[in-house]
């Protein structure tokens, strides 16, 4: 098989691709050519494997790649949402018109890959026509609040209608939010759902800009990564129609997020976490989804993790084990 996966130098899609690397097959099928198209270079640990190609550079300029026949294709590439609000005109072009090159060089490949695409939770959000319910299911209707989420709205049903014409064999899989993330904050409004359990770990302050009350589906990195893989293996009945699925999340307060960094770490290490509200976040957070359901996940096989000590318990060993993770970011503990 040959690969491809856009945004693979980023953390989710670089995890994806040293998951599919070690596996070395997909669907059953080995995976001779793993291809990484990111605006940034992939990891040396992925370029150095030699069934690894990068390729850097805006997506919108590489149709010739996308061109270039492949068998299966995992679509993360995405500018996050807090870069979306800020810059209308970039959002549109990382987001939609860069999907919408894949899928017509896709298209003008002459094979019909396997696609999945990384769609968000944050389709969802509240109407005056359509109240979002306490908890979101596969069939709520998306109305989302924020440019981010209408774009991966848009590109869910693109996919959708590229599958019905017999373009690509398309799946979308809605995220929840990813945590924990390590490095550095991005610009994603839902960045300090890493950033409160990151920081005290490594020994620093960290501010959170919502209240405590405030609810929210997560997903850790592990389980995010699982759930991708198994939709793109899952046949085309047992996936379910065209439409998006949700992807399991745990869901969770910032409060009980906090407990379990205490429970986990110690009270010293929570103590590092302070309020302070930011209303731009706080603003976008509150027409986001407080919880999920995900019965279609669900028929596949997925679960949500465990609980939320078990996800920063997976942080840890992952700081401990993995590349990509900068080695003061269990300092906290010492």
């Amino acid at each position: 098989m040959r690969i491809l996966i856009t945004g693979g130098a980023g953390f989710l899609g670089a995890r994806l691709a040293r998951e599919i690397l070690k596996r070395g097959q997909l669907n059953g099928q080995t995976v001779k050519e793993l291809v990484i198209a990111d605006l940034f270079p992939a990891p040396a640990d992925l370029l150095a494997d030699p069934r690894v190609t990068g390729h850097a550079g805006p997506m919108l300029e590489q149709g010739d790649l996308f061109k270039s026949g492949f068998d299966g294709v995992f679509h993360l590439a995405s500018a996050v949402s807090g870069e979306c609000e800020l810059d209308f005109d970039l959002g549109l072009r990382s987001n939609v018109d860069s999907s919408r090159l894949l899928l017509d060089s896709l298209r003008a490949s002459g094979k019909v890959p396997r696609l999945v695409f990384a769609s968000s939770v944050a389709v969802f959000g509240p109407d005056a026509a359509n109240p979002m319910p306490a908890l979101v299911a596969d069939t709520t209707l998306p109305t989302p609040q924020t440019s981010y989420g209408t774009h991966k709205l848009m590109i869910e049903y693109m996919v959708a209608d590229y599958t019905r014409k017999g373009y690509i064999d398309g799946r979308a899989a809605r995220l929840m939010t990813v945590t924990v993330r390590p490095g550095k904050p991005n610009g994603a409004a839902s960045s300090f759902f890493s950033g409160i359990i990151r920081e005290p770990l490594a020994g620093t302050p960290a501010t959170c800009p919502v209240d405590a009350s405030v609810s929210h589906p997560m997903s850790s990195p592990g389980n995010t990564v699982h759930g991708l893989i198994t939709v793109f293996e899952a046949s085309r009945e047992a996936f379910g129609g065209r439409m998006a699925l949700n992807l399991p999340g745990l869901n969770v307060k910032v409060s009980d997020m906090l407990a379990a960094l205490e429970k986990v770490a110690g009270p010293a290490v929570r103590a590092r976490v302070t309020f302070e509200k930011d209303e731009r976040i706080a603003g976008i957070v509150d027409n986001w989804a407080k919880g999920c359901t995900f019965e279609r996940a669900h028929a596949l096989g997925l679960r949500a993790d465990d609980n939320f000590e078990a996800i920063i318990a997976q942080y840890i060993e992952d700081c401990k084990t993995r590349p990509g993770y900068p080695a003061q970011a269990l300092n906290g503990l010492n």
